[in-house]
């Protein structure tokens, strides 16, 4: 065996260890602050041109982006905080759903896409815990990184794919940045995600501060693709708003700031107990 070889099979030795007691990631994926990086999650995601083309050309995103919010955490939740048979179920109903995601240059089964879209998950998370709850110490850290490989594994990613560390993550999130063309069909996901008409009144009332906010969460370079401004009045409003936000959501009863994942939870058994009785009948 070679010393590549080694070094990957230790790798993946680590994470598969890692996630028989993911307690680290859900002690952070509880929290349902992590909700408020959905849009920067999305946008960061879909800047990979294979992520892009398939979002843009297969899913109707400007009438059901709050079904996409809603699709991603429960695949999130349930890989972190459900049984093994729900886990088993909402993996399957995923790799069915991608094998129609395909074109000639793009398919949602591509594990170097499927990589991506898991990495977001992580830095956008990560972020938005240690920007509220503080820096996660080194030993910590580690373990964390090394448990959220579970969004990148369940969806057929080798273990030895996902980074071997904090710092090879960070070098390959740079390389990805700095590698994207925006596509056109990522645009228009960010248009109908940030400046979408057709949403109700009660929801288009908060778009402006979740262009703030979004704002601030991409990278300088992805701002300027997406049309973002980072204006002295935007940097304002996200400078007080975090400050309230590390000053008061810690004090909120962590019964009520964990009700998303109850919420997303109960949500998915339902739908599974709603598709078995389907099949029952059948």
């Amino acid at each position: 065996m070679s010393t590549s070889d080694s070094e990957a099979e230790k790798h993946s030795e680590a994470i598969n260890l890692a996630l028989k007691n993911p307690q680290h990631i859900q002690r952070v994926l509880r929290e349902g602050i992590i909700l408020s990086g959905g849009a920067a999650a999305i946008l960061l995601q879909v800047a990979n041109p294979g992520v892009g083309k398939g979002v843009g050309n297969h899913s109707n995103f400007a009438y059901r982006p709050i079904d996409r919010l809603r699709t991603t955490m429960t695949y999130v939740y349930c890989m972190v905080f459900g049984t093994p048979q729900e886990k088993k179920t909402v993996i399957e109903l995923v790799h069915r759903a991608h094998s129609l995601v395909k074109g000639a240059d793009y398919s949602a089964d591509d594990a170097h896409l499927q990589l991506w879209v898991a990495a977001t998950l992580y830095a956008v998370g990560i972020n938005i815990y240690e920007d509220v709850f503080g820096r996660i110490g080194e030993d910590k850290g580690e373990r964390l990184y090394r448990e959220y490989a579970v969004l990148a594994t369940s969806l057929r990613v080798p273990p030895d794919m996902w980074p071997k560390d904090r710092e090879a993550f960070w070098v390959y999130w740079d390389e990805q940045i700095a590698s994207f063309e925006i596509c056109d069909e990522a645009k228009e996901v960010a248009r109908d995600l940030l400046r979408n008409k057709k949403l109700p009144f009660y929801l288009r009332a908060f778009l402006p501060l979740l262009r703030v906010m979004t704002t601030h969460q991409l990278p300088p370079r992805l701002r300027e693709e997406f049309s973002l401004k980072d204006t002295k009045g935007r940097k304002g409003v996200y400078k007080v708003t975090m400050g309230l936000t590390k000053l008061t959501y810690p004090l909120i009863p962590s019964f009520i700031r964990t009700y998303p994942r109850k919420y997303y939870l109960k949500d998915m058994r339902r739908r599974i107990a709603k598709a078995e009785g389907k099949m029952d009948k059948l």
